[in-house]
């Protein structure tokens, strides 16, 4: 796994910006600590940092030139397929130097041109310099597992492979309040804006091309999703099930090539226990990991985790964690943070990441499955309004009463009153507005409100709901479920749970791996009918059925649980210092002047009450932004 960077000047003035390539580089260190290189020719620079995963030849490093002298690629990835590949472009007389998968994607757009990336089957993200045509061409998977961001003036066009690179490239520091208006919302950034104007998200499937000062931006793929065809999908159940097990096996074999040590994350959970149980159909003794919660046993899915491993006689190792443990990251994941990023969860991954890196380098993953296959507690709650029925129009009948009751996701009573009061708000709304009250912390009056009356009116209102339409837009009056599912592999997943994982394992130097989102799954899982994935009883009911045979019959036995980090329990303790005399102090909100002083008050007075509700998210949110803004900002 690897940090790219790059610089294509438009100007004279652009060209200064080269300078600053090698520490472009620098600032990504964590992406590739083994070994760096640069490439500049003219207008453009190309910077690399590596990680090793294969043993490569010395002519593998990065960037790398092909014989002719002519094209020149950085490349942040991995490319399952490229063996086969290989083979085919040398039946057709192209010469290897190396046996990296970087020469060969490099081959196949000197033979192809741009629609390569069509038979690239991985994750990555790309660039490739023509000298001879002066042009660059910069591209992101399907998926957007890897992340690539782009800035671009009249002057100059910048892209990286984190933030920091660009921060160190010299980028404007110029806050987009709807995109802060956003994360005030849904806890992340959804693409393709980020927290700067004029620094953008290259959104998945989508690639640009760059020739003179002319830059061209086209989707190479979308997820081929017709309504029409699924619902006559011709396959029985079972025949379903089958084919879903033969990808998912093909595709867990394709991520298991690695010349260092490998193995998987086991939760305890369905997804990731189908990809271990599958891995060791092709690998004697995989190494998996665990994360125990030994002061918050609600959470602690250990003991599943322990009934996997046992049964594919991994060599499994448990980290046992205490609330000081994860306490004791929080500066760790806050510090590496270069975008406003308030999944909370995201110090939990960070930490198993560390701890899996100290015996692994790569390590495969469960993500994905929930957003196609419908594994939320809010796609049963979709299901049900749809279906309507007696107990849907009861729980919206108590109205009152969940407003009332305390709410809190950190235990099962005030979990389900939490979960409750969304659906009956739910119940009264169209699909639209109904999925993006479930996919926020918070709603858009009282972000707003948040803000200063400064802030508020750079909140551009037009460009703010365009950005929320654009979110939207496969979603229908006469749509069903797969369209909600739809619109979560195109926000929720490339920008929250996609964007944790490769935030904290790349904090890391780790390399995960999720065979779901390989997209021979992906595009077999949006040609299944809604009933294949859900009903009244089962969440992700196919991957359920389809892995039974393999899995202990515990694991159908419980319900799902996330994972809270104890954040109340430290905001009331031992974070209550940052919070009333730094961070969220009167006299730091006010002297900023982002946010109103009266609003973030009156959180913290809400925060130490007896009823703090889930006011803990949002001024989880506050800290992180407040956090970031000290470090980048002042």
């Amino acid at each position: 796994m690897c940090g790219i960077t790059g610089v294509f000047a438009f100007t004279d003035a652009g060209r200064r910006s080269l300078s600053a390539l090698h520490a472009s580089t620098d600032a990504i260190v964590s992406r590739g600590p083994d070994s760096q290189g640069h490439f500049v020719y003219d207008r453009c620079g190309l910077g690399f940092r590596r990680l090793a995963i294969l043993d490569l030849t010395a002519d593998g490093n990065q960037p790398m030139t092909d014989e002719s002298g002519r094209y020149t690629i950085v490349f942040n990835g991995e490319i399952f397929n490229f063996k086969e590949l290989r083979q085919k472009l040398v039946k057709k007389g192209h010469r290897f130097h190396s046996q990296t998968d970087t020469e060969v994607i490099l081959q196949l757009y000197i033979a192809e041109g741009r629609g390569f990336l069509k038979k690239l089957n991985g994750f990555f993200g790309l660039a490739i310099y023509d000298k001879e045509e002066d042009s660059l061409f910069i591209a992101r998977d399907r998926m957007g597992e890897k992340p690539l961001l782009i800035y671009r003036d009249e002057d100059k066009m910048f892209f990286a492979s984190e933030m920091k690179s660009l921060l160190a490239l010299g980028v404007p520091r110029k806050l987009d309040y709807v995109a802060l208006s956003h994360y005030l919302q849904l806890n992340y950034i959804p693409g393709p804006a980020t927290i700067f104007k004029g620094v953008k998200k290259l959104l998945p499937g989508h690639y640009l091309f760059i020739k003179g000062g002319k830059v061209v931006k086209k989707r190479y793929y979308k997820i081929p999703y017709d309504p029409k065809k699924t619902a006559k999908n011709k396959l029985t159940y079972e025949q379903q099930q089958q084919k879903l097990v033969t990808l998912l096996d093909d595709a867990t074999a394709r991520r298991l090539v690695a010349d260092v040590p490998l193995g998987a994350f086991l939760s305890g959970g369905i997804d990731s226990s189908v990809i271990v149980a599958l891995a060791s159909r092709h690998t004697q003794h995989l190494n998996t990991f665990s994360i125990g919660y030994r002061d918050e046993p609600f959470f602690d899915e250990t003991k599943y985790a322990k009934l996997v491993a046992e049964r594919y006689k991994t060599n499994h190792t448990v980290f046992s964690l205490t609330n000081q443990d994860l306490y004791d990251h929080i500066f760790d994941v806050l510090d590496y943070i270069d975008e406003p990023f308030a999944d909370s969860s995201a110090l939990a991954v960070y930490i198993l990441s560390k701890r899996t890196r100290e015996k692994v380098t790569v390590a495969l993953s469960g993500d994905g499955a929930d957003e196609m296959f419908a594994g939320y507690n809010k796609h049963m709650g979709e299901f049900q309004v749809r279906q309507g029925g007696f107990k849907a129009e009861a729980v919206t009948g108590l109205n009152l009463l969940w407003d009332i009751l305390p709410k809190s996701r950190n235990s099962f009573f005030g979990n389900r009153v939490r979960q409750f009061q969304r659906f009956s708000r739910g119940m009264l709304s169209g699909p639209k507005d109904r999925y993006w009250d479930w996919a926020t912390f918070v709603n858009e009056k009282d972000a707003r409100n948040l803000l200063s009356a400064d802030s508020r009116r750079k909140v551009g209102k037009k460009l703010a709901e365009k950005r929320r339409k654009d979110v939207l837009q496969n979603l229908h009056a006469d749509g069903d479920l797969n369209e909600v599912l739809l619109t979560d592999m195109n926000l929720v997943l490339p920008y929250d749970m996609l964007a944790k994982v490769d935030l904290m394992s790349m904090a890391n130097s780790l390399e995960v791996r999720p065979p779901f989102l390989d997209p021979n799954v992906v595009n077999f899982a949006f040609s299944i009918p809604v009933e294949s994935k859900i009903d009244a009883k089962m969440k992700k009911k196919i991957v359920q059925d389809a892995f039974r045979p393999m899995l202990p019959e515990e694991l159908y036995k419980r319900p799902k649980h996330g994972f809270e980090v104890p954040l109340l329990k430290w905001f009331r303790n031992e974070l209550r210092p940052l919070i009333e005399d730094d961070l969220l102090s009167d006299g730091f909100v006010e002297a900023q002047g982002i946010f109103d002083v009266d609003a973030v008050r009156a959180l913290k007075t809400q925060l130490f009450s007896r009823n703090p509700g889930d006011v803990h998210a949002r001024i989880w949110a506050l800290i992180v932004f407040q956090h970031w803004w000290k470090r980048h900002m002042m």
